[in-house]
């Protein structure tokens, strides 16, 4: 087991379709339709990672299926997940590419509509989050250490609840800075377009969405300047993720102490380092509804491996992404995902207070 092996806690559709060439063994998907549904919208970093997985998988499947991309977002990815465990057809014809699901079920279990760990775990990727802001914040902002003088920060989320907002906040008050915290954005991209407008000032997003919208256009324009990403976390020590090689900006460990010039602790630090290690080890989760026929979720599991050894997958994620996808699909996985999402009492309690102080 790859990514927990130190790990003690560890309709607004967009529809597009692929055709899969013929491969594998397994005939299951024989004259079937697979929908691939993606639990943010279009054009939003899971949505770019999601397509590249689409246009590849169904070669690995047996029987040739028609690939079908469905874009369902809302409720910072709980709209699309809650649709998948509740009306999705349980045939092995919709498998989920979802984002942001591990933490929501960590820290709010008892909002799930079906519960998470009933849903048929084929597959999950660990992945980062990294964070820019606006050059114009004053008193203007040229470095990423800048960060600390920042005067009228607005900083942009998802959903209070999200581990994308919880992130941004625990970033900031960690690094000790002043600022005002806007939510409700539907999706990446429309934050982004909100940051453009210069509606929000800072924001956070996963390496597609930051390499191919945020760094070509916003960072080499200087509108924007990159702070630090989310470092990989095991429960034991701190790696630097596969999608962050090439990024030119320090993981946030490393940031936070140089900036501050001792070694980061407190309870904060300890729920931060507590979100990244299951956020950041599940950012993507390849799911199945509950009660899929095992057939389905056998061929998925076996197509995901062979991903592992396709080269023209590797170069279109390099082109797409700038990396290569690199997923967790053992026969273990439902059980190391089960196991994973597990948090204390006492931190599950700070955690809602933490987030009801960002909703007042």
């Amino acid at each position: 087991m790859k990514h927990f092996r130190n790990l003690a806690v560890s309709l607004s559709l967009g529809a597009f379709a692929f055709t899969a060439a013929p491969a594998a063994a397994d005939n299951f998907y024989q004259g079937k339709r697979l929908t691939v549904l993606i639990n943010f919208a279009v054009g939003g970093p899971t949505d770019i990672e999601g397509r590249l997985f689409a246009r590849h998988i169904g070669k690995h499947l047996g029987g040739n299926p028609n690939i079908i991309v469905q874009n369902m977002d809302g409720g910072g990815g709980a709209t699309g997940t809650n649709f998948l465990g509740e009306v999705a057809p349980k045939d092995g014809t919709v498998v989920g590419y979802l984002t942001g699901v591990a933490w929501r079920y960590v820290n709010i279990k008892e909002r799930s509509r079906v519960d998470f760990l009933t849903y048929n775990m084929i597959a999950y990727q660990p992945g980062t989050t990294v964070y820019y802001v606006r050059s114009n914040v004053e008193p203007g902002l040229k470095v990423a250490s800048d960060i600390l003088k920042a005067k009228n920060l607005v900083v942009g989320g998802l959903t209070a609840d999200s581990s994308k907002d919880i992130l941004e906040r625990l970033c900031l008050d960690l690094l000790g800075v002043n600022y005002k915290y806007v939510t409700g954005y539907t999706s990446n991209s429309n934050a982004r377009l909100a940051l453009q407008r210069n509606e929000i000032n800072m924001f956070a997003e996963s390496p597609p969405g930051y390499i191919s919208a945020v760094a070509p256009s916003l960072v080499a324009s200087g509108e924007v300047v990159p702070l630090f990403f989310d470092p990989g976390y095991n429960g034991v020590r701190f790696s630097r993720p596969a999608q962050a090689q090439g990024l030119d900006m320090k993981p946030f460990h490393e940031f936070l102490r140089d900036v501050r010039g001792r070694e980061p602790e407190g309870k904060l630090w300890d729920i931060y380092k507590k979100a990244i290690a299951i956020n950041g080890a599940m950012q993507r989760l390849v799911v199945f509804p509950p009660n899929t026929p095992k057939p389905a979720m056998d061929a998925m599991r076996e197509a995901i491996r062979k991903l592992a050894t396709d080269q023209e997958f590797a170069a279109d994620g390099m082109k797409t992404v700038g990396f290569v996808p690199d997923y967790e699909a053992g026969d273990g996985v439902q059980a190391e995902v089960t196991a994973a999402l597990s948090l204390p009492e006492e931190d599950r309690k700070f955690i809602a207070d933490y987030i009801a102080r960002g909703q007042k």
